[in-house]
């Protein structure tokens, strides 16, 4: 697999850029463009900032595209929807759930 690769195109699919990654990850940004630049296969800790920016794990990142479980669209707008909350907005929105579920 080309990590580099991979990394761009999860940027592509959710409209990021080095610079949002950067932020996301607590990356600096010349690390971020050392990766490209460079050609280099980021280290397992900066690769591990770069999944968590994403809200993905390792084995995710890794994982074939035929493992990944397939959304629908309405479930592929909510996660993309869910990516741009902050941590706050995300415990909210997870608490009324929680409440709809009750009902």
């Amino acid at each position: 697999m080309d990590v580099i690769q991979r990394i761009d195109d999860i940027m592509k699919e959710r409209g990021w850029s080095y610079y949002k990654l950067s932020i996301e990850s607590g990356l600096s940004s010349s690390t971020i463009t050392n990766i490209y630049r460079r050609n280099t296969v980021p280290s397992i800790t900066t690769l591990e900032a770069i999944c968590n920016a994403f809200g993905i794990t390792l084995s995710q990142f890794f994982a074939e595209e035929e493992d990944f479980v397939q959304l629908s669209p309405e479930q592929k707008e909510m996660f993309d929807n869910w990516l741009c909350l902050s941590e706050n907005q995300k415990k909210i929105v997870a608490e009324i759930i929680e409440e709809f579920k009750k009902a």
